[in-house]
């Protein structure tokens, strides 16, 4: 079994959506655990940003049965990679892995489709809707790369 962590700052807007995105990709199955968590502990217990569940449901996925948590030290344990959203919570997860093993697990997801790039999901929080459907386009893209990854091991 292959379990994927996906982060961003308060697990509301992108984080929400790759986990969303990468569950459908993997068809549901029960090989992979697809998860999100967040930085910040400004939303815990929350449903996924209003804009991020109109732009689920708008591809046919429904995200509303997840809500906001703490990413955990223990989430470095419990992952076999963990996929940043950007560079400052790719950078605040580094600061916090105890072991090199821990480093080498989280990744910057935009690699996926420009590697050793080190592009950046935006954070579409203070912007519109339109902002947020290119996170889920974005974010599309790279769970097609790291599914077909999967799916041939």
């Amino acid at each position: 079994m292959t379990k994927i962590l996906m982060v961003c700052l308060g697990n509301i807007c992108r984080s929400p959506l790759a986990e969303g995105i990468l569950k459908d990709k993997l068809n549901n199955s029960e090989e992979f655990i697809i998860d999100s968590a967040g930085m910040g502990n400004s939303h815990i217990g929350e449903l996924p940003d209003k804009r991020s569940i109109l732009v689920a449901n708008e591809n046919k996925l429904d995200i509303t049965y997840q809500r906001a948590r703490l990413f955990t030290m223990d989430d470095f344990d419990n992952f076999d990679i963990i996929y940043a959203m950007d560079h400052f919570n790719y950078k605040a997860l580094i600061k916090l892995a105890a072991t090199e093993e821990h480093k080498a697990k989280v990744k910057i997801i935009l690699n996926e489709v420009f590697p050793n790039e080190n592009l950046d999901v935006p954070d579409p929080f203070y912007s519109s809707t339109f902002a947020f459907r290119n996170v889920y386009k974005m974010l599309d893209e790279a769970c097609d790369v790291i599914a077909d990854k999967l799916l041939k091991k």
